[in-house]
């Protein structure tokens, strides 16, 4: 039976969290030695290979050394993608690509054509390791010179929070997260460095690398539009996260620390869940800001979740566009078609439909308050792991509905536009016309 490229990569996903949660249920993967029960070993499959972060047991406390390799095994694996790693051990093997398979990295890696597919996979493998050996460098030279920590376990720090950062991931090997290093730059600069860059996706990393390299002259709309929200949300989050937390969670620190804290609080939440402040004590405004910026995400192709910064930003120039009453949309001297608006209108409405429905089971069935419940879905769909400490309090079924979000987060949109760009229905009529009222 032929199946779409988007239906192959959703079975690739569920593949693989069937996969690592079957590992991950095994007495070795625990410090206790006792296998882990299902729902733990599900949610933190998913959590893992979705690269979102939520967690309900302790990472660095609960799994074992053989346990926490499996979880960043399924983060590089849900990072490069099923479909780009099935890809590529097919060139190692036979040093070709079928259609088919060519069809199936496309539609995970977000290319326009064939032609390029084996370069764009090759070049998302030595991408990925390159940013990730030089982040992981850092961090354990930070961890054995400014912490003592032994070369091995410096290394091993290194690495794992490498990884979880370039994929934006958010599992960290500390109880607490990141808290403990939120004043230091050694530590956070590089984590923020490497979800940047993997959150603004790799056809804007390719694309810019041939700028540089004077291969391209003109950046593509989609890069343009990546960059230039990109930038704005950079500058924007931070700067609300620092107003609205100033007496807040960052009284007591100084300057310089509160605008490192707020600089990592206000980039993590569009693509990471590492977190340098306790979120169960920021203020209601700053969790509602949070929540935007979690579901808007990061750019297409990347490792980032949430509907995507160029979905947003065709939104606004379809506002801007009927506020001025211009008979088309144009964003950077181009002309964006009907169809793109519509995949954008049905992705952006879908995920409210998820996010709100989700939240609105969760309000009737537990007794948690509607910010934290909202901030918790928002997170889960967005693949972002941030969390307010609820997620392991929830019930089993709140829990099996975060990892239902999680899954939709990862693969949803990449299914949604491939299925909707690859159905193109002819009508060999056009019925009549009528206008509602609208507003």
């Amino acid at each position: 039976m032929t199946r779409s490229p988007a239906r192959v990569v959703a079975l690739g996903f569920a593949t693989a969290v069937v996969v690592g949660t079957l590992l991950l249920s095994a007495p070795a993967a625990t410090q206790s030695g006792v296998g882990a029960g299902v729902m733990s070993a599900l949610f933190t499959a998913t959590s893992a290979v979705c690269l979102t972060g939520l967690i309900v047991v302790d990472t660095p406390t609960y799994w074992s050394g053989y346990g926490q390799g499996l979880i960043l095994a399924l983060i590089q694996l849900g990072g490069l993608g099923i479909m780009t790693m099935a890809s590529l051990v097919g060139l190692l093997l036979a040093n070709r690509i079928g259609l088919r398979a060519r069809l199936n990295a496309a539609a995970e890696a977000r290319t326009s054509g064939l032609g390029d597919v084996r370069t764009v996979i090759v070049g998302v493998v030595r991408t990925s390791l390159l940013i990730e050996a030089v982040v992981a460098a850092c961090l354990a030279a930070r961890f054995a010179i400014g912490y003592d920590e032994p070369p091995v376990r410096a290394l091993w720090l290194g690495v794992f929070h490498a990884i979880s950062a370039f994929n934006n991931a958010g599992f960290a090997l500390f109880s607490d997260n990141i808290i403990s290093f939120a004043r230091d730059p050694w530590i956070c600069v590089p984590l923020m460095a490497a979800v940047i860059l993997g959150g603004i996706g790799f056809p804007v990393l390719f694309e810019v690398g041939r700028h540089l390299r004077g291969r391209r002259r003109r950046w593509s709309l989609h890069t343009r539009l990546t960059v230039a929200v990109t930038a704005v949300l950079l500058l924007i989050g931070p700067l609300l996260v620092l107003l609205l937390e100033w007496q807040h969670t960052l009284r007591g620190l100084g300057l310089g620390g509160k605008l490192l804290v707020a600089a990592f609080q206000g980039i993590m939440p569009r693509t990471a869940g590492f977190n340098s402040v306790d979120y169960a004590q920021m203020d209601d405004a700053t969790l509602l800001v949070t929540d935007v910026l979690m579901f808007i995400g990061g750019g297409s192709g990347g490792t980032a979740g949430g509907i995507k910064v160029t979905t947003f930003a065709v939104l606004l120039f379809v506002i801007a566009a009927e506020v001025r009453g211009d008979k088309s949309v144009t964003a950077f001297d181009r002309r964006i078609e009907p169809r793109l608006q519509r995949q954008a209108l049905s992705v952006a409405l879908i995920a409210v439909a998820l996010v709100m429905a989700s939240t609105l089971a969760l309000l009737a069935g537990t007794a948690f308050d509607l910010n934290v419940l909202l901030f918790e879905v928002t997170s889960a769909f967005a693949t972002v792991g941030l969390s307010t400490g609820i997620t392991a309090q929830l019930p089993a079924w709140g829990q099996l509905l975060l990892v239902v979000l999680m899954y939709l987060g990862r693969i949803g949109p990449i299914t949604l536009v491939s299925a909707l760009a690859a159905r193109d229905r002819g009508r060999r009529f056009e019925l009549p016309v009528e206008r509602p009222f609208i507003g």
